[in-house]
């Protein structure tokens, strides 16, 4: 029998509301047994149905503080999903259930899957985000019987203020989302497309994002990301009269702009723009940033993160030279040692002091590093995020050294998160705790490439982080050969940590992507 005293304990400790708007995203600290609280509300036929899987009742809590279901406000198809798989095994592990031939643990996520929705339509929730996410054919299986019940119970989606669709898959239940959308949801603020490049069915899907967009009475932000999907409907629909006097962001997310010519025509329509934000994106060569520079409607161009070798230097200095005094987050992840990034490095240095966010994950080299050394130096009052990774790509002793021996004392006062990777020398590691002591860093993480297996930096962390409590989220992954170690499952080392006010974390639960980034920062 789990134990029902516990679950009393986690209602108890977390009876806000606002904390039961999205338990399914709750990182720090994760557990789910929140499902159980949820499932105590279905009826009686539906609680049969699980007993077939061997769950009785003696696995609820026998009553709780609220209506917990009632105060949902976020979905997230892929974290619930993530979530169900993640709460089955801890049941299973206390020897819960018994599946046979006919009901498999497939049958039993989809059950637990509707079995939520149902609980959420039947509360007759004010929904305010829904993300549809879809990676795998068996997740749009689970997916499409919580759908049936959105198909009948409409009004579950119908002021929804954020809306993102990410999939992977093609299937007909997308092409029946995308419709339905179209017809019951005109309220949306936030709009987040991301496909995959469809061979046979893109027209009518492009098309349908189309609708939807010219369907919207209020939309205010809008992600594009196709790999390679055309956009040209899409781009054409943002003149729609809905969007004329709301639309203030947009976000290219993994487009190709290769015969792309209609921006003009549309931005000089958007009487509020406010910002583009081009991240990770194709063909920016000087046919697009001709179109982005002769734009006549005021904007700020707050993101460029480039991922595509750089061939035109000369453009791509003109849009930071136009556009560089408003940039917040900028990042370099091309895995090349030309002249043409030391131009652009060059340009950035000089036209950019807001950037906020710095992300160069790969291609550095010694000479590049200075310049950023530079940069940073630049930048150092407003920049709150950055990533330096050498280890990827390009692997260099003498350049981890020259990081660590250089960085700390040019960093801010507090950051929110630095992330390195590195070929960590002890001593080095030593000089940059000492150089950037007056740093608070919210997030710290380090990947450490280990050139020998007995080499220790947890003495210098312990010495100059955790006694002089400098962070608050510590994440280490050290890297020997083929094996990996993670500080976060050295249980008793965490404890440790835990002992002065610092927890200790996965490094990828900790790690912040650029998907992620654009989720919390912009939708």
């Amino acid at each position: 029998m789990l134990n029902n005293k516990f679950l009393q304990i986690w209602v108890f400790i977390h009876p806000i509301p606002l904390l039961w708007e999205d338990p399914f995203s709750i990182k720090f600290p994760k557990n789910y047994h929140f499902i159980e609280i949820y499932l105590r509300n279905l009826n009686d036929n539906d609680k049969t149905k699980l007993n077939e899987y061997g769950i009785n009742d003696d696995l609820f809590p026998s009553n709780t503080l609220f209506n917990y279901p009632s105060y949902i406000k976020h979905l997230d198809t892929r974290r619930i999903n993530n979530s169900i798989e993640n709460w089955e095994a801890a049941i299973r592990a206390l020897q819960y259930f018994n599946y046979s031939v006919q009901n498999t643990l497939q049958d039993f996520i989809k059950l637990i899957y509707r079995s939520l929705f149902l609980i959420f339509i039947e509360n007759e929730v004010n929904l305010h985000s829904l993300e549809v996410s879809l990676y795998s054919h068996q997740g749009c299986k689970y997916f499409d019987g919580a759908f049936e019940l959105i198909l009948q119970n409409p009004n579950f989606i119908y002021n929804i203020k954020n809306l993102k669709l990410d999939f992977y898959i093609t299937a007909e239940t997308i092409t029946k989302l995308l419709t339905f959308l179209n017809s019951n949801c005109n309220s949306i603020s936030s709009l987040y497309f991301l496909f995959p490049s469809y061979k046979d069915n893109h027209s009518t899907i492009e098309k349908s994002l189309s609708q939807i967009i010219n369907s919207q009475e209020s939309l205010r932000r809008i992600l594009l990301g196709f790999n390679g999907f055309p956009l040209y409907h899409s781009l054409l629909s943002l003149k729609s009269s809905n969007c004329l006097n709301t639309l203030n962001t947009i976000i290219f997310y993994y487009v190709n702009f290769k015969n792309i010519i209609v921006l003009n025509e549309v931005f000089n329509q958007l009487n509020v723009l406010e910002s583009i934000h081009i991240i990770y994106c194709y063909s920016l060569n000087t046919k697009f940033i001709q179109q982005i520079i002769n734009i006549i409607k005021p904007f700020k161009l707050k993101s460029l993160l480039l991922i595509e070798e750089i061939l035109e230097i000369e453009p791509l200095e003109l849009l930071i030279q136009k556009f560089g005094n408003e940039l917040e987050d900028f990042g370099i992840n091309v895995k090349n040692n030309s002249q043409q990034l030391l131009h652009l490095l060059e340009s950035v240095i000089k036209y950019c002091y807001k950037i906020k966010f710095l992300y160069l994950p790969v291609g550095l080299n010694n000479q590049k590093i200075n310049l950023v050394f530079n940069l940073i130096e630049n930048i150092k009052q407003n920049l709150n995020y950055l990533l330096i990774d050498v280890l990827d790509h390009y692997y260099d002793d003498h350049l981890s050294s020259n990081i660590l021996q250089n960085l700390g004392q040019i960093l801010p006062l507090k950051l929110e998160y630095l992330n390195l990777g590195l070929a960590i020398n002890g001593n080095d590691l030593e000089i940059f705790l000492k150089n950037s002591q007056n740093t608070f860093i919210r997030k710290l993480l380090i990947r450490n490439k280990k050139k020998e297996e007995n080499e220790d930096i947890l003495l210098y962390i312990k010495e100059y982080i955790m006694k002089k409590r400098r962070v608050k989220y510590l994440a280490i992954l050290e890297n020997f050969h083929e094996k990996s170690e993670d500080l976060f499952f050295l249980k008793d080392k965490v404890k440790e940590f835990e002992l002065y006010g610092i927890q200790v974390l996965n490094y990828y639960s900790l790690y912040i992507d650029i998907n992620y980034f654009i989720n919390e920062i912009y939708l």
